[in-house]
This record gives C-alpha cells, sequence and structure tokens, in this order.
C-alpha cells in the first residue's frame, strides 16, 4: 500500500513500514512544510493513505469534504509504537482504507469513518 506520513510521526517509523513492504513517503523528509490542505491534496493526488497524529486532516476531509485516499489517526500512540500500530491498521483494515475511510486508531480501539458512518 502507498503510504504517506505526515511530518508529525516518528521518522523512523517510515524505515519499519517500508521494510513490511510499503511505498512510504514521510513529509519530515519535504524542504518545508506545505500546510494540511497541500500535504492531503499530495496524499490524494498520489494514492496514498495519510497518517498522522493531527485531527484536522479528519477535519478537512468530513466538513471541507477535501479528497483523499484514507486516512489513519494515531490518537495518544507512543512514537516506538507508531510503526507497529500503522502496519496493524493497513493489515487489518487496509480493505475500508482503499475506499477512503478514515480511521481514528487509539490503544485498544479503532473507530472507522465510511461515508458519514461511524463503526
Amino acid at each position: 500500500m502507498k503510504v504517506l506520513l505526515d511530518a508529525c510521526v516518528w521518522g523512523r517509523a517510515k524505515e519499519e513500514i517500508r521494510e513490511a513492504g510499503h511505498e512510504v513517503e514521510w513529509a519530515g523528509d519535504w524542504p518545508e512544510d506545505p500546510g494540511d490542505d497541500e500535504i492531503l491534496a499530495r496524499a490524494h493526488s498520489e494514492g496514498r493513505v495519510l497518517v498522522t497524529p493531527d485531527k484536522d486532516f479528519g477535519e478537512l476531509a468530513v466538513a471541507r469534504r477535501a479528497a483523499h485516499c484514507g486516512i489513519v489517526r494515531l490518537v495518544g500512540v507512543p512514537a516506538t509504537l507508531q510503526a507497529p500500530a500503522v502496519l496493524a491498521m493497513l493489515r487489518e483494515h487496509g480493505g475500508v482504507l482503499a475506499e477512503g475511510a478514515i480511521l481514528t486508531f487509539e490503544p485498544g480501539r479503532v473507530r472507522i469513518r465510511r461515508s458519514g458512518r461511524e463503526a
């Protein structure tokens, strides 16, 4: 799966996710932060699932109906556990992510929003 990690995601997570076979880009490698709108637009144009701890991306997708290819929001996940959490979400929920779902992952809980519904 193609993934774009927001700059707020731990940079070392990129390598762990890549080693698991995913195509990964980390916004922290970019020369400057283009802002949330551009990050989400770039993820969409490249067909990437966006991974972020930032709730603003979900608000862009829901309230402003910004196009996206799936969003995984990590809540309360320590840096060293971000890659395993992302890999679990891609493995367990890759199908709904490919359909443009928004997943909110908290230790012990996953919320899935598809087509305006929460599950």
